[in-house]
């Protein structure tokens, strides 16, 4: 029989693991060996030590429940490590005012850790550095919950929203095709939509949607919504955003086109416009380019088993061009490509023979 202290952390380990049905006494009593008697002695120790064991109605079952506080939590070794990698990461993400919670549990964390386990974390820590990490605009956990709040209860929001066009249009003009609240021509660097030294930033406007879903995308948060004004789908992004409390009436969630919000984000950040835009038929299969495609970089329509259709779009012919000969497919090019397009590749392909030795 395992001594008490033991006997408490392993009752305490199946609570936790098993916490989406009640187990009975007798399946616990089996697996501790021992009797209900100190089973039940056991389950009151617990809830002095201030964990919620709620007895099951009508059987005679036990489960974790959710209390007042957090208690100590009991964690396998691979959970151990997952959780230090996230806080890690969360150390160094996007959320303004997080990254000092995320050390401090990090240091409670691993000062506690195994020597086995923190051996590894160190080791994975000491041989991994981070690349490509562009600066990225902070948002605030504030913002974050009250916008996850308003999705959850199907409330609407009001929210300021500051343009990342320097200009704010004429109120009479028509509504541009690509409104103020798509994303940046370039998820992965907002530099080219941040006004300089010398462009005012637009001055902020109230937004009035129906909150659908945040998105985490590339080191960068968006909210996709229903426009009240425009009648319309939008996305924002959250760092351009101030809420305004308290939230609107209720709403009944429309169907967001393509399905879910990533996917309708990643449309919206391939189907902006562009200077140059392109639909190439690739000569393969949806599934098999799917992966050679980065976040954002355009989107992909499949035809049959063996080709599909990438819509995308760049700022020069000469990105254009890149882009489609990256996917590493044969395509053929759409008749309504621009002639710049056709020049490029032209180009790029006599400047490839050329490089290549003659025998």
């Amino acid at each position: 029989m395992l001594e008490t202290s033991g006997r408490l952390l392993k009752l305490l380990a199946l609570l936790q693991t098993h916490r989406d049905r009640d187990r009975s006494g007798a399946e616990l009593a089996e697996q501790l060996g021992v009797s209900r008697r100190t089973l039940r002695r056991d389950i009151e120790r617990l809830r002095d030590l201030g964990y919620p064991v709620h007895a099951a109605r009508g059987a005679a079952g036990y489960r974790l429940g959710v209390g007042a506080s957090l208690p100590p939590l009991l964690l396998d070794d691979e959970e151990a490590v997952a959780v230090v990698v996230g806080l890690r990461t969360a150390a160094e993400g996007t959320v303004t005012g997080i990254e000092e919670a995320a050390l401090r549990a990090l240091t409670k964390l691993e000062q506690v850790l195994p020597s086995r386990l923190r051996h590894r974390v160190t080791t994975l820590h000491h041989a991994t550095d981070r690349a490509g990490a562009i600066p990225a605009p902070k948002v605030s956990p504030d913002t974050l919950m009250a916008i996850a709040e308003a999705c959850r209860r199907h409330e609407r929001l009001r929210f300021h929203y500051t343009s990342p066009h320097p200009s704010t249009p004429d109120p009479g003009a028509p509504e541009p095709s690509t409104p103020d609240s798509d994303p940046d021509p370039d998820p992965v660097s907002s530099t080219s939509t941040r006004p300089g030294p010398t462009q005012p930033r637009a001055t902020p406007r109230v937004r009035t949607v129906e909150p659908h879903r945040l998105v985490s995308f590339d080191r960068h948060w968006y909210l996709v919504a229903w426009d009240m004004d425009r009648a319309d789908w939008r996305t924002f992004r959250v760092d351009r955003l101030v809420p305004r409390t308290p939230t609107g009436p209720r709403f009944v969630p429309r169907a967001l086109p393509h399905g879910d919000a990533a996917t309708y984000l990643a449309h919206r950040l391939s189907s902006r416009a562009w200077p140059f835009r392109a639909t190439v038929t690739l000569h393969e299969s949806a599934a098999s380019v799917g992966d050679r495609l980065w976040p954002g970089m355009g989107v992909l329509e499949p035809l049959d088993d063996d080709r599909c259709l990438l819509h995308l779009g760049a700022e020069t012919p000469r990105d254009l061009a890149w882009m489609i000969t990256s996917v590493d497919a044969d395509f053929t090019l759409d008749t309504s490509a621009p002639p710049e397009l056709a020049d490029t590749l032209r180009a790029q392909a006599a400047r490839s023979l050329a490089a290549i030795p003659h025998p």
